[in-house]
């Protein structure tokens, strides 16, 4: 078996993460703990021939994908994973089915308008076209709406930002599951408000959609996340993610690690 090298920061989950390093260990694969200097400086080398995947923040993720440091590496392609990117092609399962993206000061200068052309007169949800998430999606009052209230000039400085806006929608339980070329290999349950694992039960109802949508739809990356919840008595896709920044909450991580380590030794060779 080719040994796998796997870079974790593993502060930024690290309760996902003890059971992650125990499945790469009893695996036979290598940990290597990330550093924050690597990334002013430059980040080690490794023997070619060794595939080495990524696990850690969003940030770290897209800067290992946009140098090609290592391979595969974060599967982390940006644009891929913008909402503009792959709304288009997820409507039939999306759970915001009228949906609108524009510059943030654009939206701040005509929000009445523009809630109103997707149905909304008092609240409407936005967040980020970029999944990178310089800021996180809300519920604004569309009389009330500013930059500020985006925070604009905390996380981000360019008002012309992207955001997608769409009508607010009661969302009940949560799940988040993992992707590896087209497959649905692990899932779980997850609190949006406290971003952690929650006992969701095994719905089979939530986890059939996954496996549609991922078996049907072009795949951002050959492995990513894939997030359903449930509205009513119906299931909805709320968005994807790159694997390599995203948690895995309870995600079984023996099946994640065979299947990304599978991935990443076909994929060197």
């Amino acid at each position: 078996m080719t040994s796998v090298i796997w870079i974790l920061e593993s502060d930024m989950f690290p309760t996902s993460h003890a059971a992650l390093r125990q499945a790469i260990t009893n695996t036979g694969h290598t940990i290597v703990d990330c550093k924050d200097e690597w990334w002013l400086y430059e980040p080690p080398e490794f023997n070619s021939e060794t595939p080495i995947v990524f696990h850690g923040s969003l940030g770290s993720a897209a800067v290992i994908e946009i140098k090609r440091i290592w391979h595969p590496g974060s599967f982390c392609p940006v644009n891929n994973f913008c909402c503009t990117a792959w709304y288009p092609k997820a409507t039939r399962w999306l759970l915001n089915e009228r949906w609108l993206c524009m510059p943030a000061n654009e939206f701040v200068a005509h929000a009445a308008d523009i809630a109103a052309e997707i149905g909304c007169a008092e609240q409407v949800f936005v967040r980020p076209d970029s999944p990178l998430k310089p800021f996180s999606g809300r519920v604004l009052d569309v009389d009330s709406i500013s930059l500020e209230a985006l925070d604009y000039g905390f996380y981000y400085e360019d008002d012309t930002l992207p955001v997608v806006v769409a009508p607010v929608v009661d969302v009940g339980r949560e799940w988040r599951f993992v992707v590896v070329e087209g497959h649905v290999v692990a899932g779980s349950g997850y609190d949006a408000d406290t971003r952690r694992a929650a006992d969701a039960g095994d719905d089979t109802d939530a986890r059939d959609l996954a496996v549609q949508v991922a078996s049907s739809m072009q795949a951002p990356a050959a492995v990513y996340t894939l997030d359903v919840c449930q509205v009513g008595d119906d299931y909805r896709l709320i968005e994807l993610n790159p694997f390599g920044g995203a948690d895995l909450y309870d995600c079984n991580a023996v099946a994640i690690v065979k299947a990304v380590s599978d991935y990443a030794t076909r994929r060197n060779h």
